[in-house]
């Protein structure tokens, strides 16, 4: 592992141990998924066991579900619970309002069904996840394979009326195949270096038919914790 790659599992472990603060017993969790959230679910199953909690997880990805098994955490389903008190998830972009960019890891409906059924959703990143102006990661759009080129060359369409122009559109591959999510869908990576208005975005996308969901995260996290190459952490909150 490179020194870049220490520092920076650094600051994301400082983020996710901060996040064991807002949790206690009789909470249910939701786990969300990628690097940052790997590290938070490593670090709730110790203190799960070492503090014998009286809690239930579910996961956002088939991944994080694997990863809570294997450590022993008592799983449970969307489908079987009445409430989600807390999910904690990580982040590609998170700009100074909380707004967000998800779904690097192709996870980004189910994080979206579990962080919208949250009470609260706490995000932690590391400082280089923090932009002025979403854009600079690639935005991921979920969307049906059925036409899918079509679907493709209707969000085209979509950013030239609302102003973009250099702008690129890539269906994701994996492994020189097409990445399909958990849920059987495509991706489409948009690739805008900048957003000039996310709401606005998301909402015209999502007219698109044959677009599920898109990365963007509006007004749905309440805090995002950030963590430093030093070990320090910074809380930002919602201010809606």
């Amino acid at each position: 592992m490179s020194d870049n790659s220490i520092i920076l599992n650094r600051a994301k472990k400082v983020a996710a141990k901060e996040a064991l603060s807002f949790i206690h017993s009789k909470m249910i969790i939701g786990l969300g998924t990628g690097s940052t959230a790997e590290i938070f679910v490593e670090l709730l199953a110790k203190k799960f066991f070492s503090e014998k909690l009286d809690i239930q997880v579910l996961s956002t990805s088939s991944l994080t579900e694997k990863q809570a098994k294997s450590l022993g955490l008592p799983l449970t389903k969307i489908a079987d619970v009445s409430r989600i008190d807390l999910v904690v998830d990580g982040a590609d972009e998170t700009d100074m309002n909380l707004n967000l960019i998800k779904g690097g890891g192709g996870a980004l409906l189910q994080e979206k069904i579990v962080a919208s059924n949250s009470e609260k959703m706490v995000v932690i990143v590391d400082s280089s996840k923090v932009v002025t102006r979403l854009g600079k990661y690639p935005l991921p759009i979920e969307i049906v394979k059925f036409g899918s080129k079509c679907t493709l060359k209707q969000i085209e369409n979509t950013l030239l009326e609302l102003g973009y122009s250099d702008f690129s559109i890539n269906l994701r591959k994996e492994n020189d195949d097409y990445f399909v999510t958990d849920e059987k869908h495509f991706i489409l990576d948009l690739s805008l270096k900048k957003i000039t208005d996310p709401y606005i975005l998301d909402k015209k996308i999502k007219k698109v038919v044959g677009v599920v969901e898109t990365g963007l995260f509006i007004n749905m996290a309440n805090l995002v914790i950030i963590g430093n190459n030093d070990g320090s952490f910074k809380l930002i909150e919602h201010r809606g």
